[in-house]
């Protein structure tokens, strides 16, 4: 197993998933530092358009590899072009306008980026069906994304000194791709189901790569809000956390939760989505979700899951960030500043009473 990097957060952290409304990358970085200041993160802005969305942008920091959109979806290209010309343009306004509100600043900082499956089920071959049709592809993919975010994780630690910089995996398609459920381009069919060993291996070799080893490594988050996330998967893949939505596993008690309790036992972090993503979520919201105006109660169902599972009380503050329940992309810029503020009081609130 990967030995992952020691935790740059500490008890009582709470923090964004990655994705917010507007378009305005320096309204948005003034939200986020000064909203979720212990533990800011470098926001994405998908309202601006192609290439300001999780694929495009990610897919503009791979090495060697390019895109260009095409009405399907995004579509591996021979050379570079407008769309990764965009894509690198948009992701480096991003990193102005953090660069900008950070001056000073030290402690952890975090940023995103689509891990190798959920890029492999979401770029085109040249013939339109995923890469992930091809496991040529999808080790190329893996490789070329391994190295371009060596390159932002230098660019953003040259940019914010001070940062203890985590690095977030999306991967909401990887339990699709276990399970053979990822449609063909014809949407008639799905590709097969890749071994549970290949999606390991290959996390694993991402995670190393961008430099999650040791006890000074990059601490690598993977985020997924689907649900059935593998939890014991990613932690031997050397994750040192993982972000899921917290209703979603409320509702589905039983081995998920166990296998949950064994990786925190040795040692994976659990990123909790608690708070909902759209205001309207907020009436029918997952038990322990909460509203708004309770951030005790926002916390009640991690509460409750760490009891079942006979965890320390005294561990909990500590091993469990509180984040919305996804992206906040959908929300308004009002939801969204109030949503992550919530997430705050929240995580506050697992410190001043664990039990």
């Amino acid at each position: 197993m990967t030995e992952t990097a020691t935790r740059p957060w500490g008890a009582g952290a709470a923090t964004g998933v990655g994705s917010m409304p507007g378009e305005d990358a320096r309204e948005t970085a003034r939200t986020v530092t000064g909203e979720v200041g212990d533990f800011p993160f470098l926001p994405e802005l998908p309202a601006r358009g192609p290439g300001a969305d999780m694929v495009g942008r990610s897919a503009g920091m791979l090495v060697d590899v390019y895109v260009h959109l095409q009405p399907s979806g995004w579509r591996i290209a021979d050379r570079p072009g407008m769309d990764t010309r965009r894509a690198r343009s948009w992701l480096g306004e991003d990193l102005d306008a953090l660069e900008e509100f950070t001056q000073g600043y030290t402690g952890p900082l975090k940023v995103q980026a689509a891990g190798p499956w959920t890029l492999a089920a979401a770029l085109e071959l040249k013939g339109g069906e995923a890469a992930l049709r091809d496991p040529g592809a999808c080790r190329d993919l893996a490789a070329s994304l391994a190295e371009g975010l060596r390159a932002h994780l230098a660019e953003v630690r040259r940019r914010v000194p001070g940062a203890e910089v985590v690095l977030q995996l999306d991967e909401p398609s990887v339990t699709a791709v276990l399970t053979g459920r990822i449609a063909t381009a014809s949407g008639y069919r799905t590709y097969r189901a890749v071994d549970r060993a290949v999606v390991e291996g290959t996390l694993r070799d991402v995670i190393g790569a961008a430099g999650a080893t040791g006890p000074d490594g990059t601490p690598v988050v993977v985020h997924s809000c689907a649900p059935d996330v593998p939890f014991a998967l990613l932690h031997r893949a050397g994750a040192a956390a993982v972000s899921y939505d917290a209703g979603l596993l409320t509702a589905r008690p039983g081995r998920l939760e166990e296998a949950v309790g064994e990786a925190v036992e040795a040692g994976l972090g659990l990123f909790a989505g608690v708070v909902p993503a759209l205001p309207d979520a907020s009436a029918g919201a997952p038990a322990g979700a909460g509203p708004m105006s309770d951030p005790a109660g926002s916390v009640g169902g991690v509460r409750t899951l760490w009891r079942r599972l006979g965890l320390s009380p005294q561990a909990l503050a500590g091993s469990v960030v509180i984040t919305p329940a996804c992206g906040l992309a959908g929300a308004d810029p009002e939801y969204a500043r109030r949503a992550l503020a919530h997430c705050v009081r929240a995580a506050g609130s697992l410190v001043r009473d664990p039990e």
